[in-house]
């Protein structure tokens, strides 16, 4: 009984650790030839690194969580209040589905007004009467997975973003 639980605990200190460095790179996540097709060969370090940190600080961002802010001190040049990044990967978005929505079929891809495409990563199924641009809420779920349920509806299916 002492092994298993000290198995399931250090499982979950392992995920939270993993979890802290969840962001890869352009270096990391493009091949050589898709980096050097897009350019960014020509960057200096300092250049990378800065699109770097740009694009870990917007990952998860929705429209609906910038809040702009005065040029004065604590904004950032696109005038919005600078958020840590782990407080952006982990929090609960909220958006509506672009179009009319009958539920998920277990291959269901999301189009969100906020920009945001997400689809669904279970072969749960569950189905609706037809409505138009649903309220959405996608939350962090257990060991990096997502959540999405529709409003007025007790049912929900994982999801994994794609864009």
């Amino acid at each position: 009984m002492n092994r298993l639980f000290l198995t399931i605990l250090m499982i979950a200190i392992s995920s939270s650790a993993a979890g802290q460095q969840a962001f890869s790179s352009l270096e990391e996540q493009m091949s050589g030839k898709e980096f050097t097709a897009a350019g960014l060969q020509k960057l200096t370090p300092a250049e990378l690194d800065a699109l770097n940190n740009w694009i870990r600080s917007r990952s998860l961002a929705t429209l609906d969580e910038a809040k702009p802010t005065s040029a004065g001190a604590g904004a950032n040049e696109a005038g919005f209040e600078a958020q840590s990044v782990q407080d952006m990967e982990r929090t609960t978005i909220n958006s509506r589905l672009v179009g009319k929505f009958t539920g998920w079929d277990g291959q269901t891809v999301f189009k969100l007004e906020n920009g945001m495409i997400w689809e669904q990563a279970d072969k749960d199924k569950f189905f609706i009467k037809e409505v138009e641009n649903p309220m959405v809420s996608i939350e962090p779920g257990a060991f990096k997975t997502w959540k999405l349920s529709v409003e007025g509806y007790s049912s929900h299916c994982k999801v994994k973003r794609i864009q």
